[in-house]
């Protein structure tokens, strides 16, 4: 009881440690910045240099006062936190970040940041819905759930075992384009088809869970562009129930400000 006590006391901390870092970003603040192991800091953000030194030239890059940070909803699994948050730094944007730590300090980051659009057709915007994970004991069953999902669906195309993974039009979407339930779903790939727009995924980086979310970190192709695609799940009772996402694509390797690759 005590060893699960001091992890849950663990956890809190990390996600409060994440919190205060994103936040930094709004106010200019340095103590939270300290969280970075100042030796060893892997950047995945592509358009930031390596290092604290990026993390640093990233903060001093935005206008004094003009950035707003609301972290929506912040997971822990094992030795990685992961955020979904509302930003608004040269101009309005969603973003997925996911934070390493090691010894009790963050040493890899990755993340994945979209425009804010919607709301979608059924009136939900990008980051709203239930914010706090439950059904912890079933944390490895939903990983497992959704890695299979991406894995048959998205990856492999294999539509005939859609239908399995939802409990009928009981699905809510976050996606800016595409309505509720799996109607929703289908008529949104339909359209895609009709304007010659194609989105593949190739393969699956990551899988992070905490109770009855998951996130997961995908490569692949969106309108013929390289594409990386963050989806968070939220299961309930074996099935999937809702949907959030961010769409970003990679930019050529001329262009990257670090060598570490966005996965």
């Amino acid at each position: 009881m005590a060893a699960s006590s001091a992890g849950s006391a663990d956890a809190t901390q990390k996600k409060q440690e994440v919190t205060a870092l994103l936040k930094a970003i709004e106010t200019g603040e340095s103590a939270p910045v300290a969280v970075i192991n100042p030796k060893k800091y892997i950047q995945h953000n592509l358009g930031a240099a390596d290092g604290l030194k990026g993390f640093g030239e990233l903060l001093a890059a935005v206008p004094k006062g003009s950035a707003h940070v609301n972290t929506v909803r912040v997971f822990q699994d094992g030795d990685y936190v992961f955020a979904h948050t509302d930003y608004n730094f040269f101009g309005p944007k969603i973003g997925f970040d996911i934070f390493r730590f090691e010894k009790g300090k963050i040493v890899e980051h990755w993340d994945n940041l979209q425009e804010t659009a919607g709301p979608n057709p059924s009136k939900h915007s990008m980051t709203d819905g239930p914010t706090e994970a439950v059904d912890l004991d079933k944390t490895a069953a939903n990983k497992k759930l959704v890695k299979n999902f991406v894995s048959d669906i998205l990856v492999a195309g294999k539509m005939g075992k859609l239908a399995g993974y939802f409990d009928g039009e009981n699905y809510i979407q976050h996606n800016p384009q595409i309505a509720d339930g799996l109607s929703g779903l289908g008529a949104a790939l339909q359209a895609m088809a009709k304007a010659g727009v194609t989105m593949k995924y190739d393969r699956v980086h990551h899988v992070l869970g905490e109770g009855n979310f998951v996130l997961t970190v995908s490569e692949g192709s969106f309108a013929g562009k390289h594409t990386s695609f963050y989806d968070l799940f939220r299961v309930e009772n074996g099935k999937i129930a809702e949907h959030w996402d961010a769409i970003e694509t990679i930019p050529a390797k001329s262009e990257w400000k670090n060598k570490n690759g966005k996965f």
